[in-house]
């Protein structure tokens, strides 16, 4: 290895590192060869870790890759993205180049606000900003992936941000099978900016820590000869070892000094070890600035505050002409006080020893005047920020103001904890000011949601109006959804809400009417949540007349008084009416909970068409917006709905397309509609054991408490235990339903039916009688509701407890209800029981045909399951049928299906991966999956194997199938 500069600035080479430094080419290697890879290097001070990569980065193991190396910095520790900055700061990406920049195409253009130094020219956006530039910066290391194997160092990592360290992470667990290698290095005795993140990254299991140890002897012994050029007498290399703790840098110094003085490495010059070796470093950097003209001194001093600078502004906080900077620098250099490759100090040790030496009271004076001096030369307010946390004591009024925009460009970075950091500060010396409560709770509702909540009540309580209270309430409802303290949003907003009325009066202006439907709208979201509250909004909501829809919090408003009206199941057309006009507006005020909650009550009332048609739109802007929570929890909706309407094949594509996302997010725990609704099309497929394992990995705390999502997860508990054979428990599953959903209040005979499907249970186990207050509660919520799919419901469950012809013709009622209405699948069982029935009661020839009609219905749906069971039948009636096999299509997962249909569009393999949120490898290994199935051999043959299964029945409505063209 050639001689290079050590951590000191002294020449020689590197010193007993050779294991480190091959477990390093080791992992280089494997990132070449696709594997990815996470090397953590941890020791303390002066120990050499930054030796140590500079070695291996001066190494033919990197000369193959692109190789991105940053190191942070105690000045920049816990900015917004400063890790990130320090990483690609050296490709030159900012908003005027992404035009032109390769390396930004596609959704990396969204890593731009973690890239820029300066603030956006628009106005600070919301927290949810924060996955999209994760999903951006992913993208932006993907592009550069395929120009080759990456390498991303970064030093000093326990003074960076916990945004940047989030993004490591998250970068980490989308890195199977990719060219990576990320090599990260921390001090050990140091405290981190954000020691959650990385005791998350530290805890992947992709990762390799290598601990260095002090130097032994022989190491010391080696150095010492570099250093003196002289024979070293054994004892005097051991008594270095002793004094320095084997620390390189502690002994370089030590070495240097002892030179400098004269002292042989021998016996005579041991003595002379434990008086320099105790406090070398301090010592070293005093003796030179005794020795030199105080405009050193101050130089550096005013290097170790602002750390690698402009000379000019160097020269401003110390005092001194840019001349004697640049010659201050050089006698720096020259004593090893300077790095050798950049204008800083060497080491954090010797920025340490020189802000000792300048003393407490006049250090924090200069970094008040450092943060005095960036913000008269026009730095972005982060910059400037960042100098002023290191100020001590209260902020003063322009150091506020300057805290205030730093917090508003790292929200809009998508790094709320460097905002959280930055509006600490002003809170301390604005210890009542609600311009300093607010935005705090706001920066920290997503990432410590029980402290945002105790900021609002403080706020609440310092609002001196109801007008200024009211915006603060909506804040504090929507976040304790996040940590489901549903009764203390409901109590709040009603009291503001309260308030408000009173103030307002019963004809406000337009501006304060808004106000107060933003009010309405917060308090029903978070009542609605909960079994808890539920009931108290609904009660509140009936004397509440309904809004016009123009205006987006009227828009929210009568989106969420759709799913109450809906779940009551009173009133189909008033319901449908309020739904069309929360989605009459196609602007952004509509948000996209306002477009899922429209649908999910269109879907209620058999207008699928619609439903489909908002859901698509929700959809869209979660891809544009890569707000992936929403986007899931759109899909999984989407899943369950394509399921009632018998389109299974596409349901399972979205259903598993969504679990398959959160199994890369952190906050997974906390979602169960993907399960549930993949579990429920896994038990139609046939497929029930997967489905029970499914729903066991569902670990959401207190599920029992949610109004939509519990029944979802009872009816697929109880539906999967009937598959399995264990009538007894599923019907206890079916009851519990039932009274979970009494209690909530909710009568709508087509939100999970579980009466139907009680009914069904006990036909089967011969217990009919005890179905008929079932059956009779049922068809009075159908009769009330009265769309033809809860009639059908209705009539079969009358029909399959009721014996004889009389049965019979309620089954065929059902069948006739069915036919009308979207749902297929429910249609295809309706014949499967009514073929049954007619079998029993001697009717052949007349099964026979129902169980056709059921087999054929059911297999055009994907419901493999319930195909098969009328095929058997049909056979056991005296029929013929082919055995119901899946075609090639259906032997694609759901993934497989997706991917395939994107792939047959036209899409390229970057575009499905953007779309779906997987990497590019995961794409291309389910097209090879799908190839390999289908029996293709490129994308181009796609598009006419997935037609075929999707030609009309002649009794499927037809916008099932207009609708899969669509997508």
């Amino acid at each position: 290895m050639a001689d290079r500069k050590s951590d000191s600035g002294l020449p020689g080479t590197l010193v007993g590192r050779a294991a480190e430094l091959a477990v390093l080419t080791a992992h280089a290697e494997a990132a070449r060869a696709g594997r990815s890879g996470l090397v953590i290097l941890s020791g303390p001070a002066g120990i050499g870790k930054t030796s140590l990569l500079r070695a291996f980065l001066d190494s033919d193991a990197c000369r193959k890759m692109t190789v991105l190396h940053g190191t942070c910095g105690e000045v920049v520790a816990g900015a917004g993205y400063g890790g990130v900055r320090a990483l690609f700061g050296g490709l030159g990406l900012s908003a005027e180049g992404a035009q032109d920049s390769p390396l930004l195409r596609g959704s990396a253009r969204r890593a731009l606000p973690a890239l820029d130094p300066r603030p956006a020219e628009e106005g600070p956006s919301t927290a949810a900003t924060v996955y999209p530039v994760l999903h951006g910066l992913y993208w932006l290391a993907a592009n550069l992936m395929a120009q080759g194997p990456l390498l991303l160092v970064l030093d000093d990592v326990h003074w960076c941000d916990e945004r940047s360290l989030r993004w490591i992470d998250f970068l980490l667990r989308r890195a199977d099978q990719l060219p990576l290698l990320v090599v990260l290095a921390q001090r050990t005795e140091a405290e981190p900016v954000a020691p959650t993140a990385l005791a998350d990254i530290l805890a992947q299991p992709r990762s390799s820590v290598i601990r260095l140890d002090p130097l032994a002897g022989t190491d010391v012994a080696e150095m010492a000869r570099q250093v003196f050029e002289t024979p070293v007498e054994p004892s005097f290399a051991e008594r270095a070892t002793a004094v320095c703790g084997g620390n390189p840098l502690t002994v370089t110094r030590l070495l240097r000094e002892l030179r400098a003085k004269g002292v042989p490495p021998d016996e005579d010059g041991i003595r002379e070890i434990a008086e320099v070796g105790s406090y070398v470093v301090a010592l070293s950097v005093r003796a030179l600035f005794d020795a030199q003209p105080g405009w050193v001194r101050d130089v550096a001093t005013a290097i170790a505050v602002l750390g690698e600078e402009d000379p000019e502004h160097i020269g401003v906080l110390a005092g001194v002409p840019v001349a004697r900077v640049a010659e201050a620098v050089d006698l720096l250099r020259g004593a090893e006080v300077m790095a050798p490759d950049r204008a800083d100090l060497a080491h954090d040790v010797v920025r340490s020893a020189v802000l000792e030496a300048a003393g407490e009271e006049p250090l924090a004076e200069l970094r008040a005047r450092a943060a005095q001096l960036l913000s008269d030369a026009g730095r972005p307010a982060e910059e400037v920020a960042n100098q002023v946390l290191l100020v001590p004591g209260t902020p003063q009024p322009w150091m506020c103001w300057v805290l205030r925009e730093a917090a508003a460009q790292a929200e809009h970075r998508g790094a709320p904890e460097a905002a959280a950091r930055y509006l600490y500060r002003v809170l301390e010396a604005e210890p009542d000011s609600l311009s300093a409560h607010v935005p705090l709770a706001k920066a920290l509702a997503e990432i410590n949601p029980a402290e945002a909540i105790r900021l609002l009540r403080r706020a609440l309580g310092l609002a001196s109006d109801v007008r200024t209270k009211a915006p603060i309430a909506v804040q504090f409802g929507l976040t304790c959804l996040t940590v489901q303290q549903s009764p203390a949003a409901v109590r709040v907003l009603s009291e503001v809400l309260d308030e408000l009325e009173e103030e307002l009066g019963p004809d406000p202006d337009p501006r304060d009417r808004e106000l107060r439907t933003l009010v309405q709208s917060a308090l029903l979201i978070s009542g609605s949540d909960e079994k808890a509250t539920i009931n108290t909004v609904r009660e509140r909501f009936a004397r509440i007349p309904e809004p016009p829809g123009d205006t987006p919090a009227q828009r929210q408003l009568l989106a969420m008084m759709t799913v109450l009206s809906a779940m009551e199941g009173r009133s189909v057309r008033r319901t449908v009416g309020r739904a069309r006009r929360a989605l009459r507006s196609s602007d952004s005020g509509l948000d996209n909970w306002s477009l899922v909650f429209s649908a999910f009550t269109l879907s209620l009332a058999d207008e699928t068409e619609e439903a489909l048609d908002a859901l698509d739109r929700a959809l869209r802007r979660g891809q544009d917006s890569s707000a992936v929570w929403s986007y899931v929890v759109t899909l999984s909706v989407r899943a369950l709905l394509l399921h009632g309407v018998g389109a299974i094949p596409d349901a399972l594509a979205d259903a598993q397309t969504a679990v398959e996302i959160i199994g890369g997010e952190r906050w997974n725990a906390n979602v169960t509609t993907p399960q549930t609704a993949l579990a429920t099309i896994l038990i139609d497929r046939g497929e029930p054991e997967r489905a029970e394992e499914l729903l066991a990995s569902v670990t959401r705390p207190n599920l029992d408490g949610f109004v939509l999502e519990y029944h979802w997860y009872l009816m697929a508990r109880a539906r999967a235990r009937w598959a399995l054979g264990d009538g007894a428990t599923a019907l206890r599953l079916f009851l519990d339903c039932g009274a979970s959903l009494d209690e909530s209040g909710f009568a709508n005979p087509a939100f999970v039916p579980w009466w139907a499907e009680a009914a069904c249970v006990l036909a089967a186990e011969k217990r009919a009688k005890e179905a008929r207050g079932l059956v009779e509660h049922g068809a009075e919520l159908a009769r009330r509701w009265n769309t033809p799919r809860a009639l059908g419901l209705a009539a079969l469950a009358r029909g399959v407890t009721t014996p004889g012809e009389e049965g019979i013709a309620l089954l065929t009622e059902a069948v006739e209800h069915f036919s009308g209405s979207p749902a297929r699948a429910e249609h295809a069982r309706a014949e499967f029981l009514l073929g049954g029935a007619l079998l029993d009661a001697g009717r052949p020839r007349d099964a026979r045909e129902r169980l056709r009609s059921a087999a054929d219905l059911a297999q055009g749906c994907g419901a493999l399951a319930l195909a098969r069971d009328a095929r058997n039948r049909l056979v056991a009636a005296g029929g013929r049928m082919r055995e119901i096999t899946a075609s090639p299509v259906d032997l694609l997962t759901g993934t497989e299906h997706k991917v395939a249909q994107l792939a047959s569009r036209g899409a390229g393999n970057r575009e499905i991966a953007e779309s779906l949120f997987v990497t590019v490898r995961t794409v291309e290994t389910h097209l090879t999956s799908v190839y390999r199935k289908l029996s293709v051999s490129q994308r181009a043959d796609l598009a006419s194997v997935l037609s075929t299964t999707s030609r009309p029945d002649p009794q499927a409505p037809a916008w099932v199938f207009a609708s899969r063209g669509r997508r």
